[in-house]
């Protein structure tokens, strides 16, 4: 089987997009090789290149940009020497890997490929029901398996994400039940407005669920003026709400985890298919 094969067995899999013209491409690599083995991974690492080299691997599938731009087009494009990409695309090219990219497709897949992992591998799988009543991003709602502090909740998905440290506010000692995974903070969230013309504001949304029946919130981007402020009245009003600061790139890791699972599924026996972590890219002091 091919690298292209594969990659075909996995666009099969996802939902057609038509005349799709995005990020979901070749980054490196021969599509036309005989494929030698597979590994996901959310961010293609230095690593993660010469783990996946030691594996005998020759395919990698990845979710999150390469090459360090939102375009990523699979090349560095800008009129000054990049020394970090060139070791990097060096490397590639002499291990031989080829680089797909599964971001737009995995996320149009239904159920989200990313979140099904993310939810299956915190032991959330369905405990959740979806929210898009407002523009801009939809999240999930979850009805923990149990009461916990916010510290046990903490240092559960510290564990099974393998953080090197969670940053959160809230009262460690309050419990809570109800966990909402909200998509990414921005600020005034892609102007949408209200049919009188005000801000919808996605923030406002989660705000209104807070108020509601949510007690914690794990976003993905944060800013800190709106939501992540108004929790931090709230604990100090002593209500029992809370933030756990994941990080975009720890939030999704779990997704990756999780499309092992089908694309090996996809592949057959004949193909080994390896998930390897990125890894938390913080460290703390």
């Amino acid at each position: 089987m091919k690298n292209r094969d594969v990659v075909e067995k996995i666009l099969a899999y996802h939902p057609d997009l038509p005349g799709y013209q995005g990020c979901d491409e070749w980054k490196c690599g021969d599509p036309e090789a005989e494929c030698t083995g597979i590994v996901t991974a959310l961010v293609p690492t230095m690593d993660i290149i010469r783990k996946t080299a030691g594996l005998g691997a020759n395919l990698l599938i990845v979710h999150e940009p390469i090459f360090y731009t939102s375009a990523d087009k699979g090349g560095w494009y800008e009129d000054f020497p990049n020394a970090v990409y060139d070791e990097k695309r060096a490397l590639l090219d002499r291990c031989g890997i080829a680089v797909w990219r599964d971001h737009d497709h995995m996320h149009a897949h239904q159920p989200d490929g990313i979140f099904t992992g993310v939810l299956k591998h915190l032991g959330w799988l369905g405990r959740e029901r979806a929210d898009s009543s407002s523009g801009g991003f939809g999240h999930f709602i979850v009805d923990l398996p149990r009461e916990m502090t916010v510290e046990e909740l903490c240092r559960h998905i510290k564990s099974a994400i393998g953080l090197n440290g969670v940053r959160y506010i809230g009262n460690p000692r309050d419990t809570v039940r109800t966990a909402a995974i909200v998509g990414h903070l921005y600020p005034m969230d892609f102007g949408i407005k209200h049919t009188d013309g005000t801000p919808a504001e996605y923030s406002v949304q989660i705000i209104k669920d807070l108020e509601g029946q949510v007690d914690v919130i794990l976003p993905g981007e944060v800013i800190e003026w709106t939501v992540l402020s108004y929790i931090r009245d709230a604990v100090q009003q002593g209500r029992a709400k809370a933030m756990i600061h994941i990080g975009h790139l720890n939030w999704e890791e779990l997704g990756m985890k999780y499309a092992q699972e089908w694309i090996s599924e996809l592949v057959g026996p004949q193909l080994p298919v390896t998930y390897l972590p990125s890894g938390d890219m913080y460290q703390y002091i």
